[in-house]
C-alpha cells in the first residue's frame, strides 16, 4: 500500500520529462523561427531625432573618384550595393598587406549569388603614388573581381574628407609616422541607404567574423525592407 503511490508517480515524472526535454525546447525553436531570429544592426554616427518613429541617421555622402581602370567611379556607380570600405596605400608594410588579404577572403567568401548587392571599396590614402596603374597591379596581385573589387583614387583632400568626415575613419598625412601616412584599420559596413552599421578592425580575422554575420543580417534587413515597399 505504501508503495502505491511511488509506482503511479512514476509514469508522471516520464510524462514531466518529455515535456521539458521535447515540446519547451520545440517551442522555444518555433517561436525563434520568425523574424524575431533577426536584429537590426545600430546606426552609427550622429542621428536626430524629429518626431516619434522618425529618426534622421548620419548617412556617408557623395563622392566621385578615380577606379583602378582611370575611370570614374562615384556614389551613382554604388547604388543600390551594400558597402565594405576600407582605406589603404600600396607602398604600407605594415598594417595595409593584412588588410588586404582580409578584404580578399571575403570577396571569396561572399562569392554566391545572395552576396551580388556587396561591393568593396578600398581607397587609397597615397594618391600620389598610386595612380590607377599601381592600383590595378596591386588589385591583380590580390586576385581581386574587378566587378566587386573596387581601388579608388583621387585628389587627395577628397580622399581624406571622404575617410574622416564621410566614414568616420582617421584617414591623412602624418609627418610623425614612418611611412608618412596615417589611416584607421577599420572595415566600414554601409547599408543600401548610406548609413553606416558597423566598423570592424581589418587586422582581425575574428572581426571578419563578425562582419560576416553582421552583413548577413544586413542583407536580410535590406530584403524585407524591399519586400515591404513592394507590398505598397
Amino acid at each position: 500500500m505504501n508503495r502505491e503511490p511511488a509506482v503511479a508517480s512514476k509514469p508522471r515524472k516520464i510524462i514531466l520529462l518529455i515535456i521539458l526535454l521535447v515540446l519547451v525546447p520545440g517551442a522555444i525553436l518555433l517561436g525563434r523561427g520568425g523574424k524575431s531570429h533577426y536584429t537590426n544592426l545600430p546606426y552609427l554616427g550622429r542621428h536626430e531625432v524629429n518626431a516619434p518613429g522618425d529618426t534622421a541617421y548620419f548617412t556617408v555622402p557623395p563622392f566621385r573618384f578615380i577606379d583602378e581602370n582611370g575611370q570614374p567611379f562615384s556614389d551613382q556607380d554604388a547604388e543600390g550595393k551594400v558597402l565594405i570600405a576600407d582605406f589603404i596605400f600600396t607602398r604600407c608594410t605594415s598594417i595595409c598587406p593584412k588588410m588586404s588579404v582580409q578584404m580578399q577572403q571575403l570577396q571569396l567568401e561572399l562569392d554566391g549569388p545572395q552576396y551580388k548587392d556587396v561591393l568593396f571599396l578600398s581607397h587609397t590614402v597615397d594618391p600620389g603614388h598610386d595612380t590607377p596603374q599601381v592600383l590595378k597591379a596591386y588589385a591583380k596581385r590580390l586576385q581581386a573581381d574587378p566587378a566587386r573589387w573596387k581601388f579608388l583614387t583621387g585628389n587627395a583632400a577628397d580622399i581624406y574628407r571622404q575617410g574622416n568626415l564621410g566614414y568616420l575613419l582617421s584617414a591623412g598625412t602624418d609627418s610623425a609616422s614612418a611611412e608618412l601616412f596615417v589611416h584607421s584599420p577599420q572595415f566600414v559596413l554601409v547599408d543600401k541607404q548610406r548609413h553606416i552599421r558597423g566598423m570592424y578592425d581589418g587586422t582581425s580575422t575574428d572581426a571578419m567574423r563578425d562582419l560576416v554575420t553582421d552583413l548577413k543580417m544586413l542583407l536580410y534587413e535590406e530584403n524585407e525592407r524591399a519586400r515591404g515597399a513592394g507590398a505598397h
